[in-house]
């Protein structure tokens, strides 16, 4: 069953210029972190560049008042988005903090995760919850799981999509199908070549959409966020993309593909696509977009400045996060290694 979003109005021409300066922003950002490690100054990055649309879209469209998204390790345009501290979210990448140093209860994104899969089955009992605490006839929050489409092939999310469909959790299957699981092609290891079509098998409608359009991705996540309200449960959605660089900045993308391979197959790009789209209906003049390109230079550098600075952590955080109540051999644990590494 696919999705309607007819229904959905288009973007604002305010919309669309904030729009445009967050996927601006974190094209900045990404290119900046990509950098940042070759020099040094992180030990390890997964960019994304040409998802903006699709990270910053369907984020764009969320209520973290209301709303909780469950990333994976590369979704640094939904962290921006929300408008969490890149500082403390970049603290994952400087491997001073597992799971960023932000607070996911006042930005409603949960920690980074680097199980591939891991946080779809994180959201869909988040969304379980919600469901189960809500007031009869209330409108329901959401939870966005994102995942890509190499982990599609995971058995946790298949058993989270199976208990979203059955119990009806409002909860939305974010796919970014950049078309490589690390270097596989989605058509070798996706049967019948797309995500979408196995939605109907558990029981939730889908839709795909252009992820280098980043309007008709917060018109699609829309779409789906009033579906999964209403208490008429999941909805997958599938964003095609394509994935311009490597899987990771230790990914030799050139052992699986060539630049002509890449350059036929990465499509439209999601940034110029969307200034050119401000310019075309009077949404914006060069100007303006000029003054976006200046604003998220500088902000880069400002995070650059933050990133550099951060110090490590205490040791002894490790033992602070793991259960609710600490268990009697987590306690020795802790004990032990403060004998061992502070001498007390």
């Amino acid at each position: 069953m696919d999705l309607d979003i007819t229904s959905i109005p288009e973007l604002t021409h305010e919309e669309l210029r904030r729009l445009y300066q967050l996927v601006d922003a974190t094209r900045e950002l990404d290119l900046a972190a990509v950098a940042w490690q070759r020099q040094g100054i992180i030990p390890g990055y997964a960019p994304e560049l040409g998802q903006e649309a699709a990270q910053v879209g369907s984020a764009f469209a969320m209520d973290t008042a209301r709303d909780f998204l469950f990333p994976t390790y590369r979704e640094m345009g939904v962290a921006l988005a929300l408008g969490v501290d890149m500082v403390e979210y970049m603290s994952t990448h400087k491997a001073s903090w597992h799971g960023g140093l932000y607070n996911p209860v006042s930005t409603g994104l949960a920690p980074i995760q680097a199980v591939v899969g891991g946080s779809v089955l994180h959201a869909v009992g988040w969304a379980h919850g919600q469901r189960l605490s809500a007031a009869p006839g209330s409108e329901l929050p959401a939870a966005m799981a994102y995942f890509g489409d190499g982990a599609s092939s995971q058995g946790d999310v298949h058993e989270a999509m199976n208990f979203a469909g059955v119990l009806k959790a409002p909860v939305i299957f974010f796919v970014q199908n950049n078309g490589w699981a690390i270097s596989l092609p989605t058509q070798d290891q996706v049967a019948g070549g797309t995500v979408a079509a196995r939605a109907a098998g558990y029981g939730m409608p889908s839709v795909t959409v252009d992820g280098n359009d980043a309007p008709a991705v917060v018109r699609a996540t829309r779409a789906a966020l009033a579906h999964a309200r209403a208490g008429n449960g999941p909805v997958l959605i599938e964003a095609m993309t394509y994935r311009r660089g490597p899987h990771s900045t230790s990914d030799d993308p050139g052992r699986y593909r060539s630049l002509d391979e890449e350059r036929r197959d990465a499509g439209a790009d999601p940034v110029a696509r969307l200034a050119a789209l401000l310019l075309e209906d009077g949404a914006a003049d060069q100007a303006f977009l000029d003054a976006s390109r200046s604003e998220a230079k500088a902000h880069a550098e400002k995070v650059r400045e933050g990133v550099q600075a951060l110090e490590p952590r205490p040791g002894r955080e490790m033992f602070d996060f793991v259960f609710a109540e600490p268990t009697d051999t987590l306690k020795a644990q802790a004990r032990a290694w403060r004998e061992e590494s502070e001498h007390v």
